[in-house]
C-alpha cells in the first residue's frame, strides 16, 4: 500500500471523527466546550497509556488540564443527550435484522470512599470484593461489532440513604436506591422507546433471576434468553419449580426429557468451534399469542457437572440450535468491555462526581463506537500504521501506535 493511500486512510479516520464531533455539537452551547468535547474524544482515541485529565490535556496541546476537567465537572451540557445520540449513531451504523441487546455489569477499582457510589462489592472484573464502583451497561451487538447504547452508575442503599455524602458527591434528589435488574429495565425502556429493535435480549443470573424484567420484556414482545441461578424458580404445570433442583435431576441422569441433550456450537472460538451439549424444557405459556417459554440447559463437556440454566422467551418454532446460539452471544459484552477499557479509557477517569461519572462513561462509550463503526467499514488504519507511513501525519497519536503497542487486534 501506497503512502498517499495510507495518508488517505487517516483523513478518512479524522473525517470519521470530526463527523461524530459535529454530531454531539448540538449539545453544547458554547463553542469552547464544543471543541473541549472534540479534544477529549481525540485524546481517549490516542496513544496515551493512561486517560487521565493530564495525558488527555497534553495530546491537545495544552499546558493544564483544567479545560477537559471544565468539560466534566462545570461545564453545561447534558450527558443524557449525548447518551441518545451514541445509541442512535450505533443502531445507524451497527444495526442489523440479528442485532441483540446485551446487558452486563462491570467494576472500576478505586481507593477511598469519595467517589460516588465506591464501596466494598463484588466485581467480576477482579472476580473477588473489591472498593469499587460498578456499572451497568446496555450494549447492541451484530454481526458488524458490538459497542455500547446505554449505561447507568449503580448506587449502593448506603449511598442511597446518606444525605451528606450525596450532595458531596452530586448525586440529583430524584434518585434512589436502584437494584441492577432496575437499573436494566429502565435502560431497555429507553431503548425500545426510541425504536431500537432487536431480535434478543441477553443477560446473566443477575439480571435473569428478575422476574419483574422478562414480564416487562414478555408485555412488549420482546424475546429474551436470560441466565438463572439455582435459586431461580420457573413455573411448569401447576407448581413452581426450583432452578438448582431440576439442574441436580439433570445431573443424577433423572429423565426429565425426551429430547435429551444435542451437542452444539455457539460460535467459533480461538481454539476453535465452542461447543456445549444443550436441552431445553417446556416452561407454562406466555399471554401473548405466537410466543413460547422454555428452561435451555447447557452442559459443558469437559465437565458434565456444570449445568447453566436460562430462562428463554421467543417465537413458537424457534430452534434448539437458535436458542443455544443466542444464549452464547453473551460473551460479546465482555468484548466490548475489553475494547473500552483497553483502547478508550473506560476505567481511567479520576472524577469523583455523579455528573463527572456519566460524563466521562458517554464519551469513553462513543469514542469505542467510532473505533467499532470504522472497523465495519474496514479501515484497516493499523495495518498502515505498522508500514510507518503515517508518521508524518497530526493524527499518528490516535488510537493506532497504542494497539500495534498493545497488540489489540482490529478484530
Amino acid at each position: 500500500m501506497s503512502q498517499t493511500v495510507d495518508r488517505k486512510m487517516v483523513r478518512s479516520w479524522s473525517g470519521e471523527l470530526n463527523a461524530v464531533s459535529e454530531r454531539i455539537a448540538p449539545r453544547f452551547a458554547r463553542s469552547e466546550v464544543r471543541d473541549r468535547a472534540h479534544d477529549y474524544l481525540r485524546g481517549l482515541l490516542s496513544g496515551t497509556e493512561r486517560k487521565n485529565s493530564w495525558q488527555l490535556a497534553e495530546v491537545a496541546g495544552d499546558a493544564t488540564p483544567y479545560g477537559l476537567q471544565h468539560l466534566l465537572g462545570r461545564a453545561n451540557w447534558d450527558a443524557d443527550l449525548v447518551r441518545d445520540d451514541l445509541r442512535d449513531y450505533a443502531i445507524e451504523h451497527l444495526g442489523a435484522d440479528e442485532g441483540v441487546l446485551i446487558v452486563d455489569e462491570t467494576g472500576f477499582i478505586k481507593k477511598g470512599d469519595k467517589s460516588v457510589g465506591v464501596k466494598r462489592q463484588y466485581t467480576g472484573t477482579a472476580g473477588k470484593t473489591e472498593n469499587c464502583q460498578v456499572g451497568v451497561f446496555v450494549a447492541y451487538a451484530s454481526r458488524r461489532g458490538q459497542a455500547f447504547i446505554d449505561r447507568e452508575l449503580y448506587l449502593p442503599e448506603e449511598w442511597a440513604e446518606d444525605k451528606e455524602r450525596r450532595e458531596q458527591a452530586g448525586v440529583p434528589e430524584e434518585i434512589g436506591m436502584r437494584t441492577k435488574p432496575q437499573l436494566a429495565k429502565e435502560m431497555l425502556r429507553r431503548a425500545l422507546e426510541a425504536g431500537v429493535e432487536a431480535a434478543w435480549v441477553v443477560a446473566d443470573s443477575v439480571y435473569g433471576d428478575s422476574r419483574r424484567l422478562g414480564m416487562f420484556l414478555e408485555e412488549h414482545e420482546q424475546p429474551y434468553v436470560l441466565a438463572l441461578s439455582g435459586k431461580a424458580y420457573v413455573w411448569a404445570g401447576f407448581q413452581q419449580h426450583r432452578v438448582g433442583e431440576v439442574l441436580e435431576a439433570l445431573r443424577q441422569g433423572e429423565p426429565v426429557s425426551e429430547e435429551g441433550f444435542k451437542r452444539l456450537s455457539v460460535g467459533e472460538g480461538s481454539k476453535g468451534p465452542r461447543l456445549y451439549d444443550w436441552l431445553r424444557l417446556p416452561l407454562n405459556p406466555p399471554i401473548q399469542e405466537g410466543f413460547e417459554r422454555w428452561l435451555l440447559v447447557r452442559r459443558s463437556i469437559e465437565d458434565p457437572d456444570e449445568l447453566t440454566a436460562y430462562t428463554v422467551f421467543c417465537v413458537e418454532g424457534t430452534t434448539l440450535e437458535k436458542l443455544a446460539k443466542v444464549a452464547g452471544s453473551r460473551w460479546r459484552v465482555e468484548i466490548g468491555f475489553e475494547e473500552a477499557k483497553g483502547e478508550v479509557g473506560l476505567s481511567h477517569y479520576e472524577v469523583r462526581s455523579w455528573r463527572g461519572w456519566y460524563r466521562h462513561i458517554t464519551l469513553a462509550l462513543l469514542a469505542h463506537a467510532f473505533l467499532t463503526v470504522i472497523r465495519a467499514k474496514g479501515m484497516d488504519i493499523e495495518a498502515s500504521l505498522e508500514k510507518g507511513a503515517l508518521a508524518t501525519e497530526e493524527d499518528t497519536d490516535s488510537l493506532l501506535a497504542f494497539k500495534i503497542k498493545r497488540g489489540l487486534s482490529s478484530n
